[in-house]
């Protein structure tokens, strides 16, 4: 056979599926035909809320519905700034004042709640977690217990002790009355302990031998290998943080001071009824964080799914 000839050999075999390669192929795109369809149904309230929000105000509610705006247009969003009106930003209460947007001084507002709350939340659910899985103290069992089935009570059913609370520390109306509450979270405490016991009890006793305090251990050693199960912790607080509603509602009373979710709830009502385009132009500009937030780290959702499945 000439060099030519086997050359030309693999442009004559025909690429084709074979008849039994194909029926074995089949549940599988069957799978994936379904799971294709559960996307598209999942995905298309977010596809609406963005197409609302560029529709304008006059044709949100007309029959049959636009699913692609003849006329986009950012009227609404433009709109909501507007309404919002210009509000006041006290940095760090120095008395240096900003004056911006309301809308953009709520995004401020919510970032920084956010931010604080998340990093306190992941540092003090690591330290309880570790306590629980590497250190041995009389009660740890019953104490680890006590938090677990503090899951079982409703967020709902400690409001008003909280507030009371926050009431008669003088709290209310602050920043620090809607993030004292949550500097630690029972689900943290669970993940983060679950997780850490699974780490190699040898690399803590070597740490001790050579003289390395327990703050050492827990900030060189612990922390950068459960980086899996803080990352997924501080997304789980992110996300519950800055889309928290009913808290901040109960504590904030001034309109600088309202959060993102908080404030859009107060602007997209009128006397003539509720207008859409507003409504969802605000939903909309509160989703895109948490949409990038999402996308930059997905690959750290997946692992949440995993981390309290560990027996221990």
């Amino acid at each position: 056979m000439t060099t030519k000839s086997i050359a030309a050999q693999p442009a004559d075999r025909s690429i084709r599926m074979s008849p039994h390669k194909f029926i074995r192929s089949l549940p599988r795109m069957f799978i994936m035909l379904i799971l294709t369809a559960v996307a598209v149904v999942s995905l298309f309230p977010l596809y609406w809320l963005f197409v609302t929000a560029l529709t304008p105000a006059s044709s949100t509610v007309q029959l049959p519905p636009q699913l692609i705006p003849k006329n986009p247009t950012l009227e609404n969003i433009s709109e909501i700034i507007r309404i919002s009106g210009t509000g006041e930003l006290n940095v760090f209460n120095t008395g240096w004042i900003i004056r911006m947007p309301r809308l953009l001084l709520w995004f401020i507002n919510t970032t920084w709640i956010t931010l604080f709350s998340t990093a306190f939340h992941v540092l003090f659910d690591a330290m309880a977690g570790y306590a629980f899985a590497k250190r041995s103290f009389p009660g740890s069992r019953v104490l680890f217990y006590m938090v677990v089935a503090a899951l079982m009570i409703p967020g709902q059913v400690t409001l008003v002790p909280l507030y009371l609370m926050i009431t008669r520390m003088g709290l209310t109306n602050t920043f620090t009355g809607v993030i004292l509450p949550g500097l630690a979270d029972v689900i943290g405490i669970f993940l983060l302990k679950q997780f850490m016991q699974t780490l190699p009890s040898e690399l803590i006793e070597a740490a001790r031998v050579d003289g390395a305090s327990e703050w050492t251990i827990f900030t060189r050693i612990i922390m950068p290998l459960s980086a899996p199960a803080l990352a997924v912790t501080a997304i789980f607080a992110f996300q519950r943080y800055w889309n928290s509603f009913l808290w901040p509602l109960i504590v904030l009373q001034s309109p600088d001071l309202f959060t993102l979710q908080v404030g859009l709830s107060y602007i997209h009502t009128s006397e003539f009824g509720t207008n859409y385009g507003l409504l969802m132009a605000g939903a909309a500009l509160a989703a895109v964080p948490m949409i990038i937030f999402f996308f930059t780290f997905q690959k750290y959702f997946m692992q949440g799914l995993r981390i309290g499945a560990i027996k221990g």
